[in-house]
């Protein structure tokens, strides 16, 4: 007993050094451990925190745990499990514009989303603004908190908080839809565009230290989030997750950056 212990101590002290932790246990097993003071419970316990770097409004998102994925949901979306960020970063509130990148993706617009960009290309615009992709466990966090929110506003789909293929084929500009804001201030995290996220498309449940953020695996594809299709089930929640080659373009996938705190 002592032995099994000790090995899940030393793998939970491997995973807090990377920021994130995942629970083996099922979804619905109580944590058994304390969490620290900080730790955010509940997405009610938080206010949007926003703040400008060098020109790219960021919210910041606290340490907190959730439950990734959905019973119920797509096979790629189980098992349910419980993961940690135990490190507070900033994500940007807006996917990237065309304005900002300095050009134009699928859709033109100075304020549109940039999208038909590759991952490489998403991941070195995050690097050289001295940031990064999202993590897929960090993108959920921010996008459902600890309420574990179907989408950013709640548990049911309101048309008139995102852009979807019910309302228009085209992106809307960022800032349109102010009332789908996440918990942490973060907006069109459902609908509007796709956004690539750091990790490699790999089985839940979602472990930090599997390999699926090897920033130098270029032979799995990598995932991007944010649905906007009402013909899949629940085809525009926070949960939704799809994948592609990282040397490949969709003109619907776009991205925002993330920074550490």
């Amino acid at each position: 007993m002592w032995r099994k212990t000790l090995w899940r101590r030393l793998v939970a002290a491997a995973l807090l050094s990377l920021g994130v932790s995942a629970c083996a246990a099922p979804a619905t097993q109580a944590t058994q451990t304390p969490l620290p003071s900080d730790f955010i419970r509940r997405n009610a316990d938080w206010r949007p925190v926003i703040q400008t770097f060098d020109g790219y409004q960021m919210v910041r998102v606290p340490r907190g745990c959730f439950k990734m994925g959905m019973e119920g949901g797509r096979r790629d979306e189980r098992p349910v499990t419980e993961v940690c960020i135990t490190r507070a970063f900033w994500l940007d509130r807006f996917e990237v514009t065309n304005a900002q990148y300095g050009s134009e993706g699928g859709y033109g617009g100075a304020n549109v989303p940039r999208g038909n960009l590759t991952w490489f290309e998403a991941r070195d615009f995050c690097a050289a603004r001295g940031g990064r992709l999202p993590t897929e466990a960090e993108w959920e966090y921010a996008a459902r908190g600890p309420d574990g929110l179907i989408y950013p506003w709640g548990n049911i789909l309101m048309p008139d908080r995102l852009n979807f293929d019910q309302r228009q084929l085209e992106p809307s500009p960022v800032g349109s839809f102010p009332k789908g804001a996440s918990w942490v201030g973060a907006e069109d995290m459902s609908g509007n565009m796709w956004e690539w996220v750091s990790s490699l498309y790999m089985p839940y449940p979602y472990r930090a230290d599997d390999g699926r953020e090897d920033a130098n695996n270029t032979t799995l594809p990598r995932v991007f989030r944010g649905g906007w299709l009402s013909y899949v089930d629940y085809g525009t929640s926070a949960v939704m997750r799809f994948r592609l080659a990282a040397d490949e373009r969709d003109w619907r996938i776009g991205f925002r950056c993330a920074k550490d705190d």
